[in-house]
This record gives C-alpha cells, structure tokens and sequence, in this order.
C-alpha cells in the first residue's frame, strides 16, 4: 500500500502545483487586464467629458459602487472615516463630548454626554448647529463633525437654533472617554446589572471591574445587557466571555479561504466567576461580537439568554492599509461558535431579482447542542432561550424611526413639558395620538413596496391605453393601502411608545437616567430578576 502512495504521489503534486499556478496567472492576467481598462476610462473621461468633473468623487463612487457587490462590511475607509474607527475601537478623542449628526445644511445634537463641555455650555439634544466659529456649517463641504474637534483645552464657538431662536455658546473641548459599560448597579440587594454598549478596547477592562464591584456590593447573581449593541473587537469579545468561563475554554472559531486566518479562540485569563448565575440580555440590534458572547455563553450553558432574536451577522473583518492614510475594511472570515454554527441570518452571496441580500429561510437551518445537549440553530442570529417582551420592528416603523419622528417628538415634548419626574414616567393613550398628529404635521411619508408596484402597473396601463378601465380600481386600492398603513401603525403602538419613551427620559436624565429607568420598568430586566430569582427555574433553562 504503501508503495501504491509512493508511486501515485509525484504525479498528483505536479497536477496540483501546475492547476493552481496556472489559476493564478489566469487571476493575475484578469485582475491586471481590469485595472488597464479601468485606468483607461478614468483617465478619458476625466480629461475629455462636456462638463468639469472631480476626480477624488468620481474614484469615490466607483470604489463604493464596486464593495457593494459584496457584502455591507467591506468598506472603503478615508482618513476621516480610519478616525472615526480609532475613536470606536479606544473611546478616545478630543471634542466637545456630544454625539453629533449631519442633516442638510446643519449639524444635530442627537446627545449631550453628562458632564463633559457641550453639557456644561448648556447644549442639548435637538439643538441646531449652524456656524461653528466664522464657518457655516452649510458651506463646510467635509465632514463638518471635524468643526468640533480640536486640541484640548481649545474653544470654540457655536451658533445654533433651539426653538425657532438663535443663540451662541462657547465651548472649551476637552479629553471625551466613551465608556463601553457605561453603567453599572445593583437592581435589588442581590443582583447585578450591567450594561455592555460596544465591544472597544476597554470593554472587558471595563465589565470585568463593574463585575467585581457588583459582587462587593453584594450581587450573588449579574444580568449582563447587549441590547443595541453592535459588536466591535473579536479579541474583547473573547475576553468578556473568560470572565464567566475557564481558562482554555473555546470560545470562537473563524475560517476563511486563507488559510492564516483559520484560527481557534481561547480563553487565556482565569475568570473572575465561574459558578455566578447569569443572564444575558439580546435583542435585534445585538450583533456580531455581542452574538459571539451571548452565542457562546448559551452554547456553553453558562447563561440563560433573554430577549429577542439577535441580529445575525457571522462574518469577521479586518482593517488593511492603503495609501495616503486610506484603509480597506474587508470581510476575511465567517466565525463559528462552540458548538459549531455560524449564526449569519443574511445571504449577500446568492441575492434574489432585485439584487437584495435574502434572510436564510428557517426550513434551513442546522441543529446543533449546546453542553448540556440542548438545540440550538444556526442561520438567523442568537435565538434566546426566553423570548420575551418582543416588539416588531416592521418597515413603517423603521420609516418612521429614519425620518427622525421620534428624535423630533421628544425634542418637541421636553419644551412642551421642562420639569418632568421621570421616575415613573408613561405616556399614554393620547400621547400616542399626539404623536400621529405630529406625524401628520410633519408631512411624514412612507411609500410601500405594494404602492410602488401598483403604481409601476398603472404607469404600464397608461402606455398600453388601459387606463380608463383601471384607474377607479387604482385609486381605491391606493385608498385602502393608506387605511392599511394607518392600522399598521397602530398596530405597532407598544414598539412605537417604547422608542419614544427612551428617547424623551434621556432628555431629563441623560442616558445614565434611562439605564436607571430601565431597573424598574424594563420587562425583560423583570423577566431577568424573576429567573435570577429561582435556583431551580434559572437551572431547568439550562438543562
């Protein structure tokens, strides 16, 4: 047998090595033959087209138009965009403390961070930047969030609206750390909550200290939160789930087409508790490095997983170095919890008509076991082991989020209404009709996928001379989708109430307030406690 091997083994080699150098030459031909033509047609157009054209734009759209083929991940970055990654991943800059959005001709306060330069200089969320020092924002052609940074110690001066008035305030910027747990605290005298809202540099550093001072004061049991957060750091996600888990233990496993990138993490540190019951906290916004934690942590049996399905993004990517300060964010692998499955939800690989990523159908889904042999599924995210207090959040609702509703109405409350106890804050019934009608007020839009393939049929009508005979029955079902769309809205009432609630106690408490809020009226938090609560019922989870 073995002299079969010995004989048979040249012959394959040399197939081998001469199959794959001939494949890489065919690549290397194509990839060299493309980038020809393309510099070709940069360069004519550039230098002969009617009207005068920015080069950097146009390579921008081609670069952008190019990655979208892939998947969302894999991102051309320019230096303002490797900046904004640096502060992500340590928490660090220099500025005025606030998180800040572009709209139109005007930059947004979407939130004061409590106690740093914008907060003191009296800025707050729904305030309308318009001219930072003698620059118009409006004219500012960049990034105009870069107006606000600057040396610490530095001021600078802002002009901005705040309900229909213009006024001034001069900020001194200093050092802004953005905390991966931004809070901690005990919800009763014996449990724990933490909240973990990005996987950065500091976020182990960071929970594994809020852990410790929980269990001084006296918590026997931790509800660890990953609500809303969108991962970050693989290497911090591993870490994370060492302070609940051995030393050695698997944590996550990547594979990839090349082959250094096929690795297996394990936990490198003792753990801080081992035997502590815990509960993890998910919902749709929970992905990627949160989906490794709380993936693994229910793989291993190590926490009971509360929530709703988390968002479903398997995949790994790693920045690579360009020129001139540039940076390519590529998707190199797809990782694997412990128990083998790879939660990505999203096929962006295989795309239906429209060119649409498509959702891993259910029928499809492996089975995998967890410790303990309970099943779990791959495919559409980290499915909690107690799905509770689940709110759909439908295309309307996304709509109505995206237009900024939400943020505006509470802005407009907190005006409205500037001493508030907040402490057992609810809104009701005719809060939820004030806002339809703020909704209305603010001319709020939403065409469906249905009324835009209606009305592409009754344009085709049109150009075949149909339309005398269909144009009633058009209308009346355009009239019926807008009732539907009204029902539709109703029908998302609690998810609705939900958005706005969180969103107007941050503008009396800031979001420590929020988290504060959370303890005593959050369902799932309750939901928590009461299962922290009962050894033998937090035990029957996991078996």
């Amino acid at each position: 047998m073995k002299l079969f091997k010995t004989k048979i083994i040249i012959p394959i080699v040399l197939c081998v090595v001469f199959l794959s150098t001939t494949a890489y030459k065919n690549d290397f031909f194509e990839i060299a033959k493309q980038i020809e033509i393309f510099t070709e047609l940069y360069k004519e157009i550039n230098m002969n087209y009617v009207d005068d054209t920015n080069p950097g734009d146009l390579m921008d759209v081609a670069i952008k138009s190019m990655l979208e083929e892939l998947d969302p991940y894999t991102r051309f970055m320019n230096e303002q965009d490797v900046e904004a990654a640096r502060i992500n991943n340590t928490g660090d800059y220099t500025g005025i403390g606030a998180r800040v959005k572009i709209q139109k001709d005007k930059l947004i306060i979407i939130e004061p961070y409590k106690d740093y330069p914008a907060d003191k200089a009296g800025l707050k969320a729904g305030d309308e930047i318009i001219k930072v020092g003698d620059v118009l924002v409006s004219d500012y052609k960049d990034d105009a969030g870069n107006l606000l940074k600057g040396t610490s110690g530095s001021s600078v001066t802002v002009t901005y609206k705040r309900n229909n008035k213009t006024e001034t305030a001069t900020i001194k910027r200093a050092e802004v750390e953005i905390k991966a747990v931004p809070h901690f605290s005990m919800v009763n005298d014996q449990t724990g909550y933490i909240v973990l809202n990005k996987f950065n540099s500091k976020a182990s550093a960071e929970t594994n200290y809020a852990l410790r001072d929980l269990k001084a004061q006296g918590a026997k049991r931790i509800i660890l939160d990953l609500r809303g957060n969108p991962g970050g750091l693989l290497n911090e996600a591993v870490n994370v789930v060492n302070l609940f888990v051995p030393k050695g233990q698997l944590v996550v496993t990547t594979k990839s087409k090349v082959k250094k990138y096929n690795r297996q993490y394990f936990t490198k540190k003792d753990p801080t508790d081992i035997e502590i019951p815990l509960v993890v906290l998910i919902d749709g916004s929970s992905a990627s490095a949160s989906e490794i934690v709380s993936g693994t942590l229910q793989d291993l049996d190590r926490a009971v997983v509360i929530g709703s399905r988390s968002f479903g993004k398997g995949l790994v990517q790693r920045p690579k170095r360009l020129t001139y300060g540039t940076q390519v964010k590529i998707t190199i692998s797809r990782y694997y919890t412990p128990s083998g499955r790879c939660i990505q939800s999203l096929d962006y690989w295989n795309r239906n008509d429209k060119g649409e990523a498509v959702r891993v159908k259910q029928e499809n889904y492996n089975e995998f076991k967890t410790k303990n042999g309970r099943k779990v599924f791959d495919g559409g995210g980290v499915y909690p082991d107690v799905t509770f207090g689940k709110l759909k959040n439908s295309t309307i609702t996304k709509a109505i989020i995206n237009s900024d509703l939400i943020f505006d109405y509470a802005t407009a409350y907190y005006y409205k209404n500037p001493s508030k106890d907040i402490s057992n804050f609810t809104l009701t019934d005719t809060d939820f009709k004030d806002f339809k009608t703020f909704m209305d007020n603010s001319n709020f839009s939403f065409t469906t996928d249905t009324e835009k393939a209606l009305f592409k049929a009754y344009e085709v009508s049109v150009k075949e001379n149909l339309n005398d005979d269909i144009e009633s029955d058009y209308n009346t079902l355009i009239s019926g989708l807008k009732s539907s769309k009204d029902k539709a809205i109703d029908a998302h009432k609690e998810y609705i109430l939900k958005m706005l609630t969180e969103e107007i106690v941050k503008r009396y408490a800031y979001r420590e307030g929020l988290y504060e809020y959370y303890k005593t009226h959050d369902e799932n938090i309750k939901k928590s406690t009461q299962i922290l609560g009962n050894t033998m019922t937090y035990m029957d989870y996991l078996r």
